[in-house]
């Protein structure tokens, strides 16, 4: 009786994503659970969202030239075509794409990866139904990869996703990626999120503003800009390949990130970016120290806690301000500031067109800069 039951609850476990038109699979680190209830969470979250959870087909025409043919330099050749032949030959090919995304408003309000929409001349947006819109890419944002494709309803409300609250993530929570990865339409996959504010930086794109979470749900480039979901079925997350090398490793964009651009994404509007044009890293006194010992330094630290700044960018405005490599912010606006991606946040949460002021380490003095912050192109 207990083999009986135990096969009743695997084959169950595994027919009802079939039932409701998803094909499921797990994260390969992961045991089967036996005591999962008849109608278990995974297929409930999925039945809750899946429906909003669309397939987006792109096309982008790119035009290249071919290299100078001796042959159409040819003077017995020219008497019979001219010079229309000669030197380059212009030539357009189209390039299809294809991602993942999901509705968040039924007027048909599509949130993805920009990375999956950005600079395509036609979008293809599908339901899970089978119906087929065309897409309009209202707005896209490449600091933060989020793009919004607008679908015309006609008048009819969609399917939406629940979104969810991505501050409220524990790492070890579920996590369940939806979306249509390599093409196979309708797939679910199932991890944890292992790892909460992941920096773009630590993943390895560091033109990015985003502090990711990481999963171990697999997610691929076709399930790109698809939902990344909580047990109850509420989009905490959007799947992001961005990373061919990272096996086993998902990386997904909190949904809270998305919530503060959506809008801004659905007007046609820029999304402000602040920024004041600094590379930097932290640094402590042993880190300076260090340096300072080394004969072939490029630069004396001073030997402090702070974030040393390893290069300004011209035309900025840290370098309208006079801030100089090798200068340690020790503080922004007065406050005290050691890291680095505090200091970006700082920036951020100050605007754009605002005044801030750093002070900063400078050999043994300290100084009070004004700076301000300018919209990142």
């Amino acid at each position: 009786m207990v083999i009986v039951s135990s096969l009743k609850k695997i084959i169950t476990y595994f027919l009802i994503p079939c039932i409701l038109g998803w094909s499921f699979s797990m994260a390969p680190s992961m045991a089967l659970a036996t005591d999962l209830a008849p109608d278990s969470f995974v297929a409930q979250a999925v039945e809750k969202t899946g429906k909003a959870v669309v397939r987006i087909d792109t096309e982008k025409v790119v035009s290249r030239s071919f290299g100078f043919d001796p042959f159409m330099d040819d003077p017995i050749l020219r008497q019979f075509f001219g010079n229309g032949l000669s030197g380059r030959m212009p030539q357009e090919r189209r390039v299809a794409g294809q991602g993942s995304g999901f509705i968040v408003d039924g007027s048909g309000i599509i949130l993805t990866n920009a990375h999956v929409v950005s600079e395509a001349d036609k979008v293809t947006v599908t339901l899970k139904d089978g119906r087929k819109f065309s897409g309009e890419v209202t707005g896209t944002d490449q600091i933060t990869d989020l793009a919004v494709v607008k679908v015309d309803s006609q008048g009819e409300l969609l399917p939406t996703a629940a979104l969810g609250d991505s501050d409220a993530i524990k790492v070890g929570d579920w996590a369940i990626a939806v979306g249509n990865p390599v093409g196979l339409d309708n797939t679910v996959t199932l991890g944890i999120i292992s790892t909460l504010h992941r920096s773009s930086s630590e993943v390895g794109i560091s033109d990015k503003r985003i502090d990711f979470l990481q999963t171990d749900a697999a997610i691929n480039p076709g399930n790109s800009g698809g939902p990344l979901l909580n047990a109850n079925g509420e989009v905490i997350g959007i799947n992001t390949a961005i990373r061919a090398d990272a096996m086993g490793i998902g990386f997904a964009i909190p949904i809270n990130k998305a919530k503060e651009i959506q809008n801004t994404l659905a007007m046609g509007n820029e999304v402000p970016h602040p920024y004041v044009g600094i590379q930097m890293v932290n640094v402590n006194p042993e880190l300076a120290r260090e340096n300072n010992n080394d004969p072939n330094s490029a630069f004396m630290i001073p030997e402090v806690d702070g974030v040393l700044v390893v290069q300004v960018l011209s035309d900025t405005p840290a370098s309208q301000a006079g801030i100089r490599r090798g200068d340690v912010v020790v503080k922004v606006n007065s406050k005290s500031i050691s890291d680095a991606t505090e200091l970006q946040n700082l920036v951020e949460k100050t605007g754009v067109d605002k005044n801030i002021r750093f002070s900063v380490v400078r050999g043994d003095r300290t100084l009070d800069l004004n700076l301000k912050t300018a919209q990142l192109r």
